[in-house]
C-alpha cells in the first residue's frame, strides 16, 4: 500500500485507523449529499433506483477492492448497504419534488 505509516505502537496504529474512520465518514456524506443533487433531474421512482447504475457501481467497486488487495465481497456489501439507504433519501427528496 502507498504511502502508509509504519506505525511503532498499538495507540499509533489506533490513532491512524481513527484518522481514517473520520475521512470515510467525511467521503461518505459527500457522497450522500450529492446523491441529493441527482433526484431533481430524474423523472420517476424507477430513474431514482437506477438499478444499472447500481450494478456499474457495484462492479466497479468489486474490481476496485481487488486491486487494492481488500475483500471484493466486504467491499460490494457495504456499498449495497450505503446505495440502499442513499437511494431510499433520493426517492424522499424526489417525492417531496413532487409535492411542489
Amino acid at each position: 500500500m502507498p504511502n502508509m505509516k509504519k506505525c511503532s505502537s498499538l495507540e499509533e496504529v489506533r490513532a491512524e485507523i481513527d484518522k481514517i474512520d473520520d475521512k470515510i465518514v467525511e467521503l461518505i456524506s459527500k457522497r450522500s449529499h450529492l446523491v441529493r443533487q441527482a433526484a431533481p433531474f430524474k423523472n420517476s421512482i424507477e430513474e431514482v433506483k437506477a438499478e444499472d447504475r447500481i450494478d456499474f457501481i457495484l462492479q466497479k467497486v468489486r474490481h476496485s477492492a481487488i486491486q487494492a488487495g481488500v475483500s471484493p465481497n466486504m467491499i460490494s456489501d457495504l456499498f449495497k448497504i450505503m446505495i440502499n439507504e442513499m437511494v431510499e433519501t433520493e426517492i424522499s427528496e424526489f417525492r417531496n419534488k413532487q409535492t411542489f
